[in-house]
């Protein structure tokens, strides 16, 4: 059995300013980087001792996880979070209401289905090729979504709502199947600004 923390990045640039992030990139925030720390922490207090590391190639995914942990890591285009198209960059209240299935098509960018096939594929592959048991995966909301969409009828945990920065989905894999044991939302309250 193996387990794969599969975790979003810290807040950006860019989801502070409400714009659409896509492949395009920005950087940590201040409190992104704090909020990395605190995602650090919860691995520490809960005595997981983190074996392998992947990351979306995006810079906001690496900078966090090379904040949650020194392990040497491998970077992978196939975690990158949805291409927006022309959207990319744009204000968030371009976007149409959800499930954007196919919308964004239209502007050069992904299909949903195409979403959730390369992050399955991404995802599976580091599972079913790995030697080891507790596996970080940082990638990006949108991602993230719509990997737990393709498992979803697999667990009893549902999703509620956005998925925050820094929040974990904490799945377990077994013969081929991924099955959401947690999604684990930490306190920034400490860090917001006042």
């Amino acid at each position: 059995m193996k387990t794969i923390y599969l975790t979003r990045h810290g807040q950006t640039l860019f989801n502070l300013q409400h714009k659409i992030q896509g492949f395009c990139d920005s950087p940590l925030t201040e409190l992104g980087i704090n909020q990395a720390k605190i995602a650090k922490e919860y691995f520490i207090r809960e005595g997981i001792k983190l074996e392998e590391a992947h990351s979306s190639t995006s810079e906001r995914a690496v900078d966090t996880l090379e904040i949650l942990t020194e392990l040497p890591f491998k970077t992978h285009k196939k975690l990158k979070e949805w291409n927006f198209g022309t959207f990319e960059g744009e204000g968030e209240h371009l976007n149409p209401p959800l499930p954007y299935n196919d919308f964004f098509v239209q502007f050069g960018g992904e299909d949903q289905l195409e979403v959730e096939k390369r992050l399955n594929e991404a995802i599976t592959k580091i599972a079913a090729e790995s030697s080891n048991e507790q596996i970080l995966i940082v990638s990006h909301g949108g991602a993230i979504a719509n990997f737990y969409r393709k498992w979803e009828n697999y667990s009893q945990v549902r999703r509620e709502g956005a998925i925050p920065n820094c929040s974990i989905f904490k799945y377990e894999y077994d013969d081929g199947i991924f099955v959401l044991k947690e999604i684990i939302r930490h306190d920034f309250s400490s860090i917001m600004p006042k």
